[in-house]
């Protein structure tokens, strides 16, 4: 019986991460065809599964293209310039847009993996991202701001620390945080 028992944790072992890899696709897949799905039903007359997220695709991607001519800089200026005088909207709307180019943007912030010296007397060390190499504008100069992401979760903790504390690491910064949010089972590749 502990045979059969440690080859069924086993096989679990093996299929559960898969499984719920395609599980989270097809969930995914189906919301963002979905969105699209019944209007298109009713143009087309036929289903056609995919056909929204390429729809939705070809969108954003030629709202990204026309984001980028000269005629809509200014209207895009002019909607931020809009939304940043919004009391609340302001707030989500320039955390939301820092977020985003954080990841995808030009200015990309998670460049720089480092790792962060927390405890001195146990010698405690956290791995994160250095965002800002310097917290001037709020009168801390000697301070660093460090992103540290969360094990197993889409979320983290800004932490403020002294530049002597902070040593900067030679690694790709998207196997550090396949690192940090694996919880430090996923080996790093340099």
């Amino acid at each position: 019986m502990k045979r059969i028992t440690t080859w069924f944790l086993q096989g679990l072992l093996l299929i559960a991460p898969l499984a719920i890899t395609i599980y989270v696709i097809f969930i995914v897949f189906n919301f963002i065809d979905g969105l699209l799905r019944a209007n298109l039903d009713a143009w087309f007359g036929i289903s056609l599964p995919g056909l929204g997220i390429l729809i939705i695709f070809a969108f954003i991607t030629l709202l990204g293209m026309f984001g980028k001519t000269i005629i809509a800089r200014p209207l895009t200026r002019f909607i931020d310039k809009l939304l940043e005088r919004a009391p609340l909207i302001r707030v989500i709307y320039s955390s939301l847009r820092d977020l985003f180019s954080a990841f995808v943007g030009k200015e990309k912030k998670f460049n720089q993996p480092a790792m962060v010296l927390i405890n001195h007397e146990n010698q405690l060390w956290k791995m994160g991202f250095i965002t800002q190499e310097t917290l001037e504008q709020i009168g801390r100069k000697e301070l660093v701001a460090i992103y540290f992401p969360h094990s197993y979760n889409f979320s983290g903790e800004l932490y403020m620390v002294p530049t002597s504390s902070v040593h900067p690491i030679d690694i790709n910064p998207a196997e550090a945080m396949k690192f940090i949010v694996s919880g430090g089972i996923t080996r790093v590749n340099s």
